[in-house]
C-alpha cells in the first residue's frame, strides 16, 4: 500500500479517536480536546476531508503508482540482465575470433613448411648436371635456379652476386677465397665433389650446404650477410 493510502486510513482512525474523545469530553464536562489529538489532527490530510466521490480515485492512483513503480524496476532489471548477456555473449564471441585465428595462422604455416619441403625435394643434386669445359653466367644461375629452393633463390642470387658475380671462377688475390660462394680457403668445397674447382653445381652444393647449416638457410646468411658485409 503506497503513503497516500497508509495515511488515509491512519486518519480515519485518528478520527474516530478524536470523535470519541470529543463525546467523553463533553460528558465530563471538559470541552477542550487532547493535544496529541490535535497535533494529529493538525500535521495529518484527513481521508474523510477528500470527498467521497475521489477517495477511490485516489486509492486507485496509489496503487497505478504501486504497478508503475514495480515496471519500472522490473524493466531495469531486464536491462541489466540484457547487458551482462550481451557482455558474456561478446567474450564469447572474441575467444571464438581469436582461436579461429590463431588456427588459421598455424595452419598457413604447415602449409609454407610443406611447400618449403617440397621445393627443397623437388631441387636437384648437382650430380644431376652433366659436366661442361665452361658455363656462361646464364647457365651457372640457371643450374643453381634448379638446386636452390624457389623460396631461398633471391637470397642464395644476392650473397653469390655480391661474393663473386656469378663467376665460378672467382679468387680473391689477397684471401684466397674461391668460387661462386667465396669458400675460404677453396679446397672446403671438395667434401661436396674433386671438382669444386671447375663444376659450379658442386659449388653450389657446398654453398648452400654451409648457409643451411651455418645460418639455418641462404635468407639467413643473407640477413647476416647485410648486417656485416660477410657471411
Amino acid at each position: 500500500m503506497s503513503r497516500i493510502s497508509v495515511r488515509g486510513f491512519a486518519v480515519a482512525s485518528a478520527t474516530a479517536v478524536t470523535t470519541v474523545g470529543a463525546v467523553v469530553g463533553v460528558a465530563s464536562g471538559n470541552t477542550q480536546p487532547s493535544n496529541d489529538l490535535e497535533a494529529t489532527a493538525a500535521g495529518t490530510t484527513l481521508l474523510t476531508d477528500i470527498p467521497v466521490g475521489e477517495q477511490a480515485q485516489v486509492q486507485t492512483a496509489s496503487l497505478t503508482q504501486q504497478a508503475d513503480a514495480q515496471a519500472a524496476a522490473a524493466d531495469t532489471a531486464a536491462k541489466k540482465s540484457a547487458e551482462e548477456a550481451a557482455r558474456l555473449q561478446a567474450a564469447k564471441d572474441a575467444k571464438a575470433k581469436k582461436e579461429a585465428a590463431e588456427e588459421k595462422a598455424e595452419r598457413e604455416r604447415e602449409a609454407k613448411e610443406a611447400e618449403q619441403a617440397a621445393s627443397r625435394s623437388a631441387a636437384r643434386d648437382a650430380s644431376s648436371f652433366s659436366v661442361q669445359s665452361s658455363y656462361t653466367v646464364e647457365q651457372v644461375k640457371a643450374i643453381a635456379r634448379q638446386m636452390v629452393p624457389a623460396d631461398q633463390f633471391q637470397c642464395f642470387s644476392n650473397i653469390v652476386n655480391h661474393e663473386s658475380t656469378w663467376n665460378y671462377r672467382a679468387q680473391n688475390p689477397s684471401s684466397g677465397a674461391y668460387g661462386l660462394v667465396q669458400a675460404l680457403p677453396g679446397s672446403k668445397m671438395s667434401s661436396a665433389g674433386a671438382d669444386w674447382r671447375t663444376n659450379p653445381a658442386t659449388q653450389i652444393k657446398w654453398g648452400l650446404n654451409y648457409m643451411d647449416s651455418r645460418y639455418g638457410s641462404p635468407c639467413g646468411a643473407w640477413s647476416f650477410w647485410q648486417a656485416n658485409h660477410w657471411y
